[in-house]
């Protein structure tokens, strides 16, 4: 049984607000941050569209527990409220290191010293931030999964510096909220999924981008070729734009390209994936 009870959220994002709510709706305390009251309000509406989506499809959440677990996370932008009683607090803040590393800084002036910080980065070492947390002792890695109630895997994986029983925590908590937990034996740059998926995802947008074929052939192909159910086109309007465009800024000359390309023909006309209504494909409000 996990010691963790009170979670802390930092990003309210796609995946940020469905780790809070998934969290919530297995029976822990929440607390979800953001910079902005504009970005709680937001938070607040994907969490009444996450109560839907788990009334209609996750066993147990009806009756009004989906409702009542989108009403009781507490939202807050106040970053020292946020880390005042945490056990654990998961960060989802955007892709960029710097960013990370001064969220990291400042949470290790505010949050308990018993706390544990997690990141759910999708590509950036752990070790790459540990020193920013003040506690590397305490600091691990814990990625998720988009949609989180359908692909429910949570990629653990520490430094040479984690504690093994902070690990195990962070372990067993995956396993309460409903996680499969996946444990690395080191670090590994994009853990196993998105080591998988990341050159799948940017060799169909160097396809679409170079001008070989149109993003929804690309993803016919993928899908009558494969038997899968999503093409990449889908599962990037999925995962939302923003995120992939941050991997490839930082990835290299090849990688540059390819998020001017995103940018240019997609981020920049408001065409952000699913959550925005538009990406590669149109979605109903």
């Amino acid at each position: 049984m996990t010691t963790i009870r009170k979670v802390t959220v930092l990003g309210t994002g796609v995946l940020g607000s469905q780790i809070a709510f998934q969290t919530a709706f297995r029976g822990f305390e929440v607390t979800a941050y953001d910079i902005s009251e504009e970005a709680l309000a937001a938070a607040r509406d994907r969490f009444d569209k996450l109560a839907a989506t788990y009334r209609e499809q996750v066993e147990g959440a009806g009756d009004g527990k989906a409702e009542a677990t989108a009403a009781g996370i507490t939202r807050t932008a106040d970053l020292a409220e946020a880390a005042r009683e945490a056990d654990l607090i998961i960060e989802a803040v955007p892709e960029v290191l710097s960013i990370k590393q001064d969220t990291y800084r400042k949470l290790g002036e505010l949050a308990p010293e018993h706390t544990i910080f997690a990141t759910n980065s999708s590509t950036l070492l752990p070790s790459d931030i540990k020193d920013s947390t003040g506690r590397p002792d305490r600091f691990l890695a814990l990625h998720f999964a988009n949609q989180v109630w359908h692909f429910n895997t949570a990629e653990v994986m520490g430094t040479t510096e984690t504690d093994p029983q902070v690990y195990q925590a962070v372990v067993e908590f995956a396993r309460a909220i409903g996680m499969v937990p996946i444990e690395l034996h080191k670090e590994k740059a994009g853990y196993v999924l998105n080591s998988l998926l990341v050159p799948f995802l940017n060799s169909a947008m160097a396809l679409a981008a170079g001008g070989y074929a149109e993003p929804q052939a690309i993803d016919e192909t993928w899908r009558i070729g494969t038997g899968a159910p999503a093409g990449p086109f889908q599962i990037l309007d999925i995962v939302g734009l923003t995120t992939p465009y941050n991997i490839l800024v930082n990835s290299g000359e090849d990688g540059k390209k390819l998020a001017d390309w995103l940018k240019a023909e997609y981020i920049d006309k408001g065409k952000l994936g699913l959550a925005s209504g538009e990406g590669f494909y149109r979605y109903n409000a």
